[in-house]
């Protein structure tokens, strides 16, 4: 693994020094369990469970007073104040790894010392040709980002800016959501943001870095826009649940709700829509169901309007193998009472494509998946 193998390498006085984070000699290796890591426990499901929850309620901020609602995000130090009613998990933003003021290139020595990248390599993850692996991976799935708290209540603001993941696979920088200043979204304080990644699937077997640097479009210069989040989050694959969770991510004009969850022994999934003969405009909402162990998940991958033949680019969704990943288009018609619903299934393995074809009234929707393991590192 590419952060063992630096590690063994580094040959100055840190190595004598306390280990770094992810210093997981055996594991890398492959050669211990996750098990081994955990005691004993009946039921391995809900040992992780209660992991998670004490690693989430650590972050709780209900019940408690301002104080310690402030406290709770840490250096994100986010300045609207949220309600003591509700219940909600900030996500500690590292210190020091702000983007706007030069502080996260400042620290380059501790980035590389406990997370092996360089943080001036503002390189993008590349997206290597399917090999076939045959062993499932665990993978964090990121579900939804919303815009949970904005300076302005009600209206329209301009978002830009992004979010990124940085895995073991490669270490570089996997946009989860990624718009310029010239390009950005329109939101509201509540909606979704519409995220256009991840290029591939995030890899989580200790640690998962979220890097962000999001920001509000305010007049004509870039100095005057207004900071929404910025710097890094340290996600902990060895107390992460199986079960999805919210956190939120702070800063100084606002707050991003994210939602994710660990799928363990899954498979990468690109699925591709492709939509012709469109006979009409029409508005196309489509999501995906998978299977968390017990419970499934269904999450939004598109909503908009179609008005011509299009493709509607990549989605990548980890599925847990030899599960069934569920497809769901709704097509609503203006001026009509009741939406058409049309959904396909497919089952998660390890290697190979598959597709399926659906042919409505007012356009035709093809649906290729191609299915891939992820390399414990390029």
């Amino acid at each position: 693994m590419q952060i063992l193998s630096r590690s063994i390498t580094r040959s100055d006085s840190s190595v004598a020094s306390a280990l770094p984070r992810w210093w997981f000699p055996a594991l890398a290796r492959g050669d211990a369990p996750l098990k081994a890591l955990v005691p004993a426990y009946p039921n391995q499901h809900l040992f992780r469970e209660k992991i998670a929850l004490n690693w989430l309620r650590q972050f709780s901020i209900h019940g408690v007073n301002e104080t310690k609602t402030n406290n709770a995000a840490e250096d994100s130090d986010p300045t609207l104040k949220t309600s003591l009613s509700e219940d909600i998990c900030y996500m500690p933003i590292i210190s020091g790894s702000s983007h706007r003021d030069g502080a996260i290139y400042k620290r380059a020595a501790y980035w590389e010392h406990n997370y092996f990248f360089d943080i001036a390599d503002r390189t993008e993850t590349r997206l290597e040709p399917a090999r076939a692996y045959d062993i499932p991976r665990n993978m964090m799935q990121i579900f939804s980002m919303k815009l949970a708290k904005a300076p302005i209540n009600s209206g329209s603001i301009q978002l830009y800016g992004y979010i990124a993941a940085r895995d073991e696979v490669d270490l570089k920088l996997n946009y989860v959501f990624n718009r310029t200043r010239d390009d950005p979204i329109i939101v509201q304080q509540g909606s979704l943001i519409e995220m256009n990644g991840p290029k591939r699937a995030i890899l989580l077997i200790f640690d998962v870095l979220l890097e962000f640097d999001m920001r509000i479009k305010n007049g004509e210069n870039e100095e005057d826009d207004l900071q929404l989040i910025d710097g890094i989050s340290e996600f902990d694959g060895l107390r992460m649940s199986w079960r999805p969770h919210e956190v939120r991510i702070g800063g100084n004009c606002g707050a991003v709700d994210t939602s994710f969850a660990l799928v363990h022994n899954s498979v990468e999934a690109t699925v591709e829509v492709i939509i012709s003969q469109v006979q009409t405009g029409f508005d196309l909402s489509f999501s995906s169901t998978i299977d968390l162990l017990e419970m499934n998940k269904e999450f939004q991958l598109f909503s908009g309007n179609i008005s011509e033949s299009c493709g509607l680019g990549s989605f990548v969704i980890a599925v847990t193998e030899d599960t069934l990943m569920h497809l769901k288009f709704k097509v609503d018609h203006k001026g009509c009472n009741s939406n058409i619903e049309s959904n396909c299934s497919f089952k998660a393995k390890l290697n190979g494509h598959a597709g399926h074809q659906l042919n409505l009234e007012t356009a035709s929707i093809l649906v290729k998946v191609t299915w891939a393991v992820l390399p414990a590192s390029y």
